[in-house]
């Protein structure tokens, strides 16, 4: 794989920015402590602008959570004092927030877009919190010198999936960007049909993308991009200020750190959709959610995006276009390391980490404790073949794997049943017992551990649908019970209730299509 050259194109001019009315006079609000570094990089990477308000909101969801993590008190969704739900729906700003939106560029489905930047999206700020620095940003408030020919909001459906994804995943263990809240209106939005308006609070230690990056370095400003560099380096990435080439260090820690949520990604069936460079956190955050999925009847090509008519993103397909991802970054990081061979040796370590990153996933969902033996990824990799011919429940299988008994003759109904060739499924299962047997520990050990990797719960299409359909009709309780099954994603849970959402996805399910404007 090359590296790729880029054409250059002119930046757009930016429109005038708006005024914000700011919260005055509480107490609350005004203890909030406000870093806002991404703000000393400078004009070149942002527009200074207020959100545009949104008319009548009321509360759709909010997560706790997320809210304890950036320190905000337990009534912060409430008290009048904090007036949240208006500064959240960009009808009004805490003292502090420095509202902006920043510019990047970028690929999509591998084709150079040119300028992108935030089109519908709004940084509010960095606040000191317990975690660390955390930066807050509205998703759906308005039109920015970035929308193209969007109008700049996002709509209910597609802020509840991104509300309920975020924190799924987070639970789940994934690196995420969090969601703070969605809230609502009844202003009319129109997509493939006219929608309800919604703006989602995105909160993350950073949103800078490979494609902030690529934008300076396209439009040949190299001051900038050094200046990009230093900033994530410092802020980000300490450890390689010390070395014989930051910047190299630099790319091959977002190589690393991709590898390793491309693994996570794999391992619990998450399709993301539309992996452009622009939709690449440097962090190694899963970022951006839209047209994502979860597997359900297993196919190693399945499309999550009605809008990918190549497959370029299909599951099986994301490790791939995360590596080419990674080619983007290192062009654009060209003028400041100059030995295209140093860049290319340092997206290189992606390939090993990776691998070896899913052998420990894959090892860990089949109970695999001990030391690594030769032949546990051909034993993976034969059960996701025989899993791929019958299309079991990828969740569904790796979860009842657990019961998998070692007592030979054990008929392992529960998972043996999930598969139509049975013959093909019992040759596997000999090896399988076989190697368990070489484990340390009893087979009750060995599913305690298996259930803390394989998820019983997942944010299935279906089950967000039916929450974004009550949530359309003015009802959220299903959205909030929801929630509250997906913040305990490998438990049990007990209630007869919480069984249904770890059920077999019904028929109409496969019916359901998303695309990049869900």
């Amino acid at each position: 794989m090359t590296i790729f050259q880029f054409d250059r194109m002119p930046i757009a001019a930016a429109p005038v920015a708006r005024e914000a009315k700011e919260v005055q006079d509480v107490h609350g609000p005004a203890s909030l402590a406000w870093r806002n570094r991404f703000v000393s990089l400078g004009d070149d990477f942002y527009t200074r602008l207020a959100p545009q308000p949104m008319p009548e909101p009321h509360w759709v969801a909010w997560s706790a959570d997320c809210a304890a993590l950036l320190g905000l008190p337990a009534d912060w969704a409430q008290h009048p004092d904090w007036q949240a739900l208006d500064v959240l729906s960009g009808n009004a700003a805490w003292p502090g927030m420095q509202p902006l939106a920043s510019v990047y560029s970028g690929h999509q489905f591998g084709v150079w877009a040119g300028l992108l930047g935030d089109g519908r999206a709004l940084w509010l700020g960095e606040l000191d919190t317990p975690s660390g620095p955390m930066e807050l940003q509205l998703k759906g408030a308005g039109l920015t010198p970035y929308s193209r020919m969007g109008d700049g909001r996002a709509v209910l459906r597609s802020s509840i999936r991104e509300f309920l994804s975020s924190e799924a995943m987070h639970h789940l263990g994934i690196p995420t960007t969090r969601a703070l809240c969605v809230t609502g209106s009844a202003l009319p939005v129109r997509r493939e049909q006219v929608e309800t308006a919604a703006v989602v609070t995105r909160v993350a230690p950073s949103f800078i993308r490979f494609g902030h990056f690529e934008h300076f370095s396209h439009h040949d400003q190299p001051a900038a991009l050094r200046r990009l560099a230093d900033f994530v380096i410092e802020h980000h990435f300490p450890a390689c200020r010390d070395t014989a080439q930051p910047c190299v260090a630099l790319l091959e820690q977002v190589a690393l750190r991709t590898a390793e949520l491309m693994a996570d990604w794999q391992a619990v069936g998450f399709c993301h959709g539309v992996m452009n460079t622009d939709n690449m956190s440097v962090l190694g955050l899963t970022i951006d959610y839209g047209p994502f999925g979860f597997l359900d009847r297993f196919d190693p090509g399945h499309i999550c995006n009605h809008s990918d008519h190549q497959g370029r993103y299909a599951w099986a397909r994301q490790p791939n276009a995360a590596f080419w991802n990674l080619h983007a970054l290192a062009q654009a990081l060209l003028p400041l390391i100059a030995d295209p061979d140093l860049a290319l040796a340092a997206i290189e370590a992606y390939k090993s980490a990776f691998a070896a990153a899913m052998l420990a996933r894959w090892s860990a969902k089949l109970g695999l404790a001990g030391a690594a033996q030769p032949d546990d990824r051909t034993l993976s990799d034969d059960l996701l073949r025989l899993m791929a011919i019958d299309h079991c429940d990828f969740s569904i299988t790796f979860r009842r794997l657990a019961l998998f008994s070692t007592e030979p003759g054990a008929p392992n109904a529960p998972v043996r049943d999930l598969f139509m060739s049975r013959e093909a499924f019992d040759a596997w299962a000999l090896r399988y017992a076989a190697r368990l047997r070489r484990e340390p520990g009893a087979d009750a050990d060995r599913a305690l551990r298996m259930n803390r990797v394989n998820p019983k719960f997942v944010l299935r299409n279906h089950l967000a649908e039916v929450a974004i359909r009550d949530a359309q009709a003015g009802d959220f309780t299903e959205l909030h019970r929801l929630q509250t099954v997906l913040q305990h994603p490998f438990d049990e849970q007990g209630a007869a209730e919480t069984e249904r959402y770890a059920g077999f996805p019904p028929d109409w399910a496969q019916t359901i299509e998303v695309s990049c404007s869900s």
